[in-house]
């Protein structure tokens, strides 16, 4: 007989099992009022549809208890480093949900659109600012597309000047993982340069790989190892001695935003992400924009369109223009436009003061949990951190023990579990991002919960190797189901 158990494990019971039985309907369908029309043939039929019959109650039911299963920033602390998962202001997807701005159309003509037009003018703007830099296109649909788009300006310029010849792109060892990536999607030969004992790009092996055929770097600052690049004027003064470029991964701009513009160290392109430091929520695949903002030398070649703007008789009129040597088109249309308009709102409610008050408590936060786990966990390179704070599990691996152990255990404390494994030149990573919005108390807890697991790796490391306990589901075989995904209902035999 089943006792009555936890209210987990009744919801666990009653996603498990099989709701589907004959008969059940969970909609009444009216009778026809219209003509009754034939079959198609039968050659586009499907005999066998195994459908779930179930009540409307038992729909409601499922998907309502399925997403009280779901971490998520809303309910939990999710301290993802390199993915920034951080609140919201929910006024930005009020506005991006205004019935003028949800309506409109890719394909309106642009005198219909010119509040649309005017308001991705005004962000263009503002992203080159934020940068640095001269000029923006916010084409590109995500992180990885703009750094194509990156790359292949920097490919066309070279091109442009007869210059075919460098076909080699530097990527640091503690770079994201889409860079060397997008590098050989380009035609690039990529080459590996090493971090040194403090976590900054090797300049000795730097210097040995740029020569004439250079064509540039691929540098995320900070580092996805959470650290500011002191050597990076030097960094950048190399490659452009030797002819290359810097493409600069924004991806960590959260660190950055009003306190250090990346055309200001030199670089010469550089991609954001909107979808992590500028508003929309980041997740499941989408959605994304990844905005490139450039210097003078690589503004002809920015992707199409761009929006621009002439004075007129009646005002500034605002037009999709394509830059005079464009690398073309990225997608099918002008870019994203809910996240710009998110983005939008969310600079326009900060302001200047508001984005340096957001980096500032991001980087207080990241270091405050720094200082808090420093006793319980290695700390591969002991310096000031950035937005995120990288720590290794290997203390733990001695008692025979992951980091993805301690990710697990984490999920018993109502914690999202950390990036794991990254970067890759760190053994048992776990990388830390608390981001600006969280409170004290909530690094309070989780400094003390993490400190407590590290106690238990100690005294009773197999709790830790069995967690988690209080999930709806446990050890799952994540590379079996990302491999083989089960993504259909199927009836039971």
């Amino acid at each position: 007989m089943i006792g009555p158990g936890t209210q987990l494990e009744q919801q666990r019971r009653l996603l498990l099992m099989d709701r589907s039985r004959p008969g059940r309907r969970g909609v009444a369908m009216p009778g026809l009022d219209v003509p009754e029309h034939d079959l198609p043939s039968a050659d586009l039929l499907r005999a066998d549809l195994p459908l779930p019959e179930v009540s409307q109650l038992e729909v409601v039911r499922y998907f309502t208890l399925l997403s009280q299963l779901n971490f998520s920033v809303d309910t939990n602390f999710y301290p993802l480093g390199s993915c920034t998962m951080k609140y919201n202001p929910r006024i930005n997807e009020d506005v991006a949900r205004i019935p003028g701005v949800a309506g409109v159309h890719p394909l309106q003509p642009t005198e219909g659109a010119q509040g649309a037009l005017e308001l991705m003018h005004r962000l263009q703007d503002m992203l080159a600012e934020i940068t640095g830099m001269v000029a923006t296109s916010l084409a590109p649909l995500a992180g990885a597309h703009g750094e194509l788009a990156g790359v292949l300006m920097i490919r066309a310029y070279h091109h442009s000047r007869g210059e075919a010849q460098r076909t080699k792109m530097l990527v640091p060892d503690s770079a994201h993982g889409t860079n060397p990536a997008t590098a050989a999607m380009a035609g690039y030969d990529v080459v590996s340069i090493p971090s040194d004992e403090r976590g900054n790009m090797d300049l000795d092996a730097l210097r040995e790989a740029s020569d004439d055929n250079l064509a540039g770097l691929m540098i995320t600052l900070p580092s996805t190892l959470g650290l500011f690049d002191t050597g990076v004027l030097d960094v950048v003064r190399i490659v452009h001695e030797a002819g290359g470029l810097v493409y600069g991964d924004g991806a960590n701009m959260n660190a950055l935003m009003g306190r250090a513009k990346l055309g200001a160290l030199g670089f010469d392109v550089v991609h954001l992400n909107l979808h992590k430091t500028f508003s929309t929520p980041h997740g499941g695949g989408g959605p994304g924009a990844g905005p490139v903002c450039v210097n003078q030398t690589l503004a002809p070649f920015l992707p199409s369109p761009v929006v621009s703007e002439e004075e007129g008789e009646g005002g500034s009129w605002f037009s999709l223009d394509d830059p005079q040597q464009s690398i073309g088109r990225l997608g099918g249309f002008q870019g994203n436009f809910g996240v710009l308009v998110r983005a939008y709102a969310y600079l326009r409610s900060l302001g200047e003061d508001g984005l340096k008050a957001v980096t500032d408590n991001a980087v207080l936060n990241a270091n405050y949990v720094m200082q808090g786990l420093r006793p319980h966990y290695d700390l591969p390179y002991d310096r000031t951190c950035m937005h995120e704070a990288v720590f290794s599990a290997r203390r733990q691996e001695a008692q025979g023990l992951k980091a993805l152990d301690v990710a697990k255990r984490l999920l018993d404390y109502g914690i999202h579990a950390p990036t794991m494994y990254f970067p890759l030149i760190v053994g048992e990573a776990l990388m830390i991002e608390p981001t600006e919005a969280e409170t004290k108390e909530t690094l309070d807890y989780f400094i003390e919960v993490m400190e407590h697991i590290a106690g238990e790796a100690m005294e009773d490391p197999e709790t830790v190797r069995g967690a988690p306990y209080g999930a709806a589901n446990t050890r799952l075989d994540e590379a079996g189901a990302a491999r083989h995904p089960d993504l259909r209902w199927k009836p039971a035999s």
